[in-house]
């Protein structure tokens, strides 16, 4: 989703809100330097795994029952992304005291980081900006988006619709404010799509 090559796997990584994924674990396993923020990160791994296995059906529930929302390439069908985003959760889990010990996850969360400008080479931010259109507004996500540009040379943003199917609302302004800021952002495609439509992702350089 984020149109990843080697050489950026390579690079000084930030995940904004990544939540109970898989990436920096797997990354981590592999020699990669990446680092995950979001406020669940202030839990116990066993009180996430509760909170997740709490809401979880819930969420697979609202996917079953829009089908024709969702394009079924990736994952076969509602049951087996359960089971596949349930074995992201699992190896987040069993890798989340150890890289909280390392600082590989940190409790924080946008439009406040607690990184040094440039720390960063990518920061990579998924489902969370643009997708919650309707509950972060536009200046939240102005916000949001200068900070990671704060804290990286380079951000990437996934997906740009929101809850509706439709490109955010939001889009236009943040873009025209970002580049007053002096960032360069532009939509790229990517090689994934899950979510009907949601094909391209927001490309920040400074």
């Amino acid at each position: 989703m984020f149109a990843l090559a080697d050489s950026d796997l390579e690079r000084r990584i930030l995940g904004a809100g990544d939540g109970p994924a898989s990436f920096n674990a797997e990354l981590s396993r592999h020699g990669g330097r990446v680092v995950s923020v979001d406020p669940m990160y202030q839990f116990s791994a066993s009180a996430i795994r509760s909170r997740v296995q709490r809401v979880y059906p819930g969420l697979l529930a609202q996917v079953a029952q829009k089908p024709g929302n969702y394009q079924w390439t990736t994952f076969k069908n509602p049951s087996h992304l359960g089971s596949i985003r349930m074995s992201a959760m699992n190896a987040f889990l069993e890798d989340f005291d150890a890289g909280r010990d390392a600082g590989r996850y940190i409790d924080a969360s946008l439009p406040s980081l607690p990184f040094d400008d440039d720390e960063f080479d990518l920061a990579v931010c998924s489902h969370l900006l643009f997708a919650y259109s309707e509950q972060v507004g536009v200046d939240q996500h102005i916000a949001a988006l200068l900070e990671l540009s704060r804290v990286a040379t380079e951000v990437r943003v996934y997906p740009l619709l929101a809850e509706d199917g439709k490109v955010s609302s939001h889009l236009p302004v943040v873009m025209r404010t970002l580049a007053d800021a002096g960032i360069n952002a532009e939509m790229a495609k990517v090689p994934y799509q899950f979510q009907k439509g949601a094909t391209e992702m927001l490309r920040l350089i400074k």
